[in-house]
């Protein structure tokens, strides 16, 4: 694979983004200061076993989002004397594409079964932890012949389980084959076209797998082939510039920035991640009576407060409101509308800013997209895989007559940096111009532009399929994401030591940090910030910690919280 340079290739990837400034709302200087941004790697190989060139992809978005964030500190703190540069290490990039796989609590991993007493249990109804209702999310055969759909439980389970005529609970259901011959038996009843509408009648998340050139002959699909990978538009109202406020000698370019993070599982929550390496004071705010995955917290946590809010009572939104009063940005994660129903919607915030003089950033993360007959429906990192072709593709790229999930959730991940780029895209012309701003990001965009940058040529795939050991072509379309995770991170781990050694190990060349977490009362290991901006301090001030553990309020931020970083 020597004729094919990752590094080149994510700068040419950075450069077809940087063409597309006009409708991604990016600042000026980022395409004048394409020249500041780089990318490296000590290896410059293809780590992922994927046809999809994702970690040049999230390499490139990265060098994206560190060039908004050098923009900002130039127009907080005046021009640097010299151009900021923005390195992108591309082992840092893909440490990032499955840092939920990396990151660890007093050792223990996501896929360590040790690792649940160590957590606060937010699986509340066993969607998780019980083998069988965690298979109401995976992938299986329908009564058609080549013919697949993803169904998807989501966090409940047993409307999907009812669904295709099984039980909620199935506690005599142990043996994870005897799981999937149960469900996949059951899946098999159906066509594709009658769970679509079994799965319409009850708001589920599932999905027929298609292939990329039948998706994109949809209605939905030719659509929101021909939008950009993310969008920010400009809300109504007439709101003055809101300038940033004053250095104060710090690097922080968000430091005073008050986001409220109204998310789930990892793309939202990582939307308000990279947010807080930025300085922002970051609220996550979830309900006591909605489940959450436990582990994910670990990680997509880091430099939050975290705090529960029941919206729905009168209580909680007045005091929801009262945060909402300060606040600059606010990401919202849920499934599309819910927010709007409540009355903290766009719009609703867009004459909110209006009354207080301040704009605000709003940033939408979903499935499908804003546009187009599917931009309602609920979703997850998977059914975008299996609605766009991206498992097709996979299954294809393992030499398999059917589709196949990928390893991690990648596509969260660089879902996650575009919505990113898109508040602080937001902030940047909410100072510099005035108003408010809306900001869209969806996994499915995410999946299209991974098609758009091209797979890899046939001849490198073929390499990197030489390279994968048998257990890499065993996995199965009806394997669970975290088989064919482990199975790959496993693989990953013998032939690349060099993206797994400690923080103790590497030093400052590590791709993990480790910290004390008070709130854990553990040692956590999470993947460190990827982009380096000179004058540009993007480093977590905090730990992570589990959901609602602090008060719904500003004012603890500058409380000394006993976290402390480790290595």
């Amino acid at each position: 694979m020597a004729s094919y340079s990752p590094v080149k290739e994510a700068g040419r990837i950075f450069s077809l983004l940087c063409d597309q400034a006009e409708p991604l709302n990016l600042p000026n200087e980022v395409v004048t200061g394409q020249d500041a941004v780089s990318f490296e790697s000590s290896h410059d190989e293809i780590y992922y076993p994927i046809p999809f060139k994702e970690t040049e992809t999230l390499a490139a978005l990265k060098g994206v989002e560190g060039s908004v964030a050098a923009a900002i500190a130039d127009l907080r703190y005046g021009p640097a004397a010299q151009k900021r540069n923005v390195k992108v290490n591309l082992e840092r990039a893909t440490a990032f594409g499955c840092q939920a796989y990396m990151a660890k609590v007093d050792g223990y991993s996501k896929l360590d079964p040790e690792v649940r007493k160590k957590l606060k249990d937010t699986d509340l109804l066993a969607a998780q932890s019980n083998g069988y209702r965690r298979m109401s999310a995976n992938l299986y055969k329908t009564k058609n012949e080549n013919e697949f759909f993803h169904i998807h439980g989501s966090l409940e389970a047993t409307t999907t389980l009812n669904m295709i005529g099984l039980e909620g609970h199935r506690p005599d259901l142990t043996d994870y084959e005897e799981v999937i011959k149960v469900i996949e038996r059951h899946v098999q009843k159906f066509s594709a076209a009658e769970l679509e509408e079994m799965n319409k009648e009850r708001r589920q998340a599932g999905v027929t797998a298609f292939k990329y050139e039948d998706f994109i002959n949809t209605p939905h699909g030719k659509l929101n082939v021909r939008q950009p990978p993310w969008k920010v538009t400009k809300l109504p109202g007439d709101v003055p510039q809101t300038p940033f406020s004053a250095a104060n000698g710090s690097q922080k370019i968000l430091k005073g920035i008050k986001v409220l993070e109204l998310c789930r599982i990892i793309a939202g929550p990582t939307v308000a991640r990279i947010l807080t390496e930025y300085g922002a004071d970051v609220l996550k705010i979830t309900s006591p009576h909605l489940s959450d995955v436990p582990f994910f917290q670990v990680d997509g946590n880091m430099g939050k407060h975290a705090a529960d809010l029941d919206l729905k009572t009168e209580e909680g939104r007045q005091v929801f409101e009262q945060l909402l009063a300060d606040a600059d940005v606010l990401v919202d994660g849920y499934r599309p509308g819910a927010l709007e129903k409540l009355g903290y919607g766009p719009s609703s915030l867009a004459a909110l800013a209006e009354k207080r003089g301040k704009g605000f950033v709003y940033v939408n993360e979903n499935c499908f997209g804003y546009e187009g007959e599917w931009a309602g429906r609920p979703g997850w990192q998977q059914i975008a895989d299996c609605v766009t072709g991206i498992a097709w593709a996979q299954g294809k790229f393992m030499n398999h007559p059917h589709p196949a999930v990928p390893p991690f959730p990648i596509s969260d991940y660089g879902t996650g940096c575009m919505g990113a780029i898109a508040a602080l895209t937001g902030l940047y012309n909410r100072a510099k111009y005035g108003g408010s701003y809306h900001g869209k990001a969806s996994l499915m965009h995410y999946d299209l532009l991974l098609f758009a940058v091209g797979q890899y040529p046939e001849a490198i795939q073929e390499a990197m399929r030489a390279a994968q050991p048998a257990e890499f072509f065993s996995l199965r379309h009806c394997d669970s994401v975290d088989r064919i995770s482990s199975t790959v991170l496993n693989i990953m781990q013998r032939r690349f030591p060099h993206l797994y050694s400690s923080p103790e190990t590497l030093g400052k060349e590590a791709l993990t940090e480790k910290w004390y977490s008070k709130a854990y009362d553990a040692e956590i290991e999470v993947v460190r910030p990827i982009a380096e901006i000179d004058g540009v301090d993007n480093s977590f001030v905090r730990a992570s910690r589990p959901n609602g553990v602090d008060k719904p309020c500003w004012e603890d931020f500058g409380k000394e919280e006993g976290d402390r970083r480790l290595a």
